[in-house]
């Protein structure tokens, strides 16, 4: 994924803005969900916080929804905790391969 995403990272690793691509959009997630631990649960705020820990550009509420909407997280139905999606999603499913 750094590969792709080389524009958008920072000297650190931590992505410096989102892409307006889809197929780059798609990547940011891959790279965050890789980052985050499986089988650990999340509030929302801890989950905001994670994904504000891999991106500068501080808007970690639409990222959420973004991997939520993609399949990368899981919430429950009061959005109250988040879980990484036991089932990631392949590269191959969005064209990525």
């Amino acid at each position: 994924m750094e590969k792709w995403l080389k524009n958008y990272l920072d000297s650190s690793g931590k992505l410096s803005m989102y892409p307006s691509k889809r197929k780059l959009k798609i990547a940011v997630m891959f790279y965050i969900a890789n980052q985050l631990e499986a089988h650990k649960t999340y509030t929302e705020k801890e989950m905001n916080e994670a994904i504000n820990e891999i991106c500068t550009f501080n808007d970690a509420a639409l990222l959420r929804r973004e991997m939520y909407n993609y399949h990368f997280i899981n919430r429950t139905e009061d959005g109250k905790v988040y879980t990484l999606e036991e089932n990631q999603p392949s590269l191959e499913e969005y064209g990525l391969s």
